[in-house]
């Protein structure tokens, strides 16, 4: 079994069609690199597209989705393993335990709370593993402009920098998750302060 890669992504089909470029790219690329994927089991949206990217490159796809979804016949019944839970709660802990690494493409409410649970994981070290926010076309720059107002403002210490780290580009979540060291602030972030 291959070292499993959770990514948090959008199962909305709205999106720009870019988004949906750098997430079969993420796909293929993950293959490559040896990885499989733990995901939330969508056919739909950034979702979707990942998962068949994953599947016709030979990867193996593990989704996890809650009963609720898969209803709604929005599974992706082609993944490898596709593990049915009843609750959110439920399918966010098992794609926890089961991942090797994080990661985060541009995302909506869904996205940006799964992956701000896994910094508070790590922040409180129950959650030991990388976790990356893949920064495509500066999507997450006014987050991190948060974040540096948060570590100004002192609501926590600069060590929560180190927390995560941050890809321009999908090959570069790779070198970030290999990586060790400490995430630089960019100066960029503060200029609305």
């Amino acid at each position: 079994m291959p070292k499993l890669l959770c990514v948090y992504c959008s199962s909305s089909d709205r999106l720009d069609p870019k988004y949906g470029v750098a997430a079969a790219e993420l796909g293929r690329e993950l293959v490559r690199q040896g990885w499989g994927l733990v995901y939330g089991g969508g056919k739909t949206g950034l979702m979707g597209i990942l998962a068949r990217a994953v599947k016709e490159n030979g990867g193996h796809v593990v989704g996890v989705i809650p009963e609720f979804m898969k209803l709604r016949e929005l599974a992706y019944d082609e993944a490898d393993e596709l593990v049915t839970v009843v609750t959110m709660r439920e399918r966010k802990l098992l794609m926890e335990t089961r991942a090797d690494a994080f990661v985060a493409l541009p995302g909506g409410f869904g996205t940006l709370e799964e992956i701000m649970e896994i910094l508070t994981l790590r922040q409180l070290d129950v959650v030991k593993k990388p976790c990356v926010f893949l920064n495509q076309e500066g999507f997450y720059d006014d987050l991190f402009r948060l974040f540096a107002r948060m570590l100004a403002d002192r609501f926590f210490k600069p060590s929560n920098m180190d927390l995560f780290r941050v890809a321009g580009s999908v090959p570069e979540i790779f070198t970030q998750i290999g990586q060790s060291g400490n995430f630089q602030v960019e100066s960029k972030w503060f200029e609305t302060r």
